[in-house]
């Protein structure tokens, strides 16, 4: 087996006991997009001007995975959009790139 397909495996693990740990708190089973929102940007390492741990950030990419199951696909970039505006950095249109490079190749 490849190194990849063990990641996503592990991933499809956690995101599957996230899951179920969230229905037997009596939560809802999907989240909002403002949730999305803010998992996004607590995962951000920032500083005034730029993003720092965006590229093989396997926690954004469970959260991208989680994203596109649960959210419309028009909301994506809502989410990407509002999270690179709540770090309040310069750099805004090198990090939405990243970001939405990212989730594109999760396709």
């Amino acid at each position: 087996m490849k190194h990849t397909d063990i990641m996503r495996m592990e991933r499809e693990k956690r995101r599957a006991e996230k899951k179920a740990e969230r229905i037997s708190k009596g939560g809802s089973e999907t989240r909002s997009v403002k949730d999305f929102i803010d998992e996004l940007h607590d995962l951000f390492f920032y500083d005034a001007t730029k993003i720092y741990n965006l590229k093989d950030n396997v926690e954004i990419m469970e959260l991208f995975e989680d994203m596109r199951e649960e959210i419309p696909e028009k909301q994506w970039e809502n989410v990407l959009k509002k999270a690179i505006r709540k770090a309040k950095i310069a750099q805004k249109d090198e990090a939405y790139t990243e970001l939405k490079s990212i989730l594109d190749d999760l396709e």
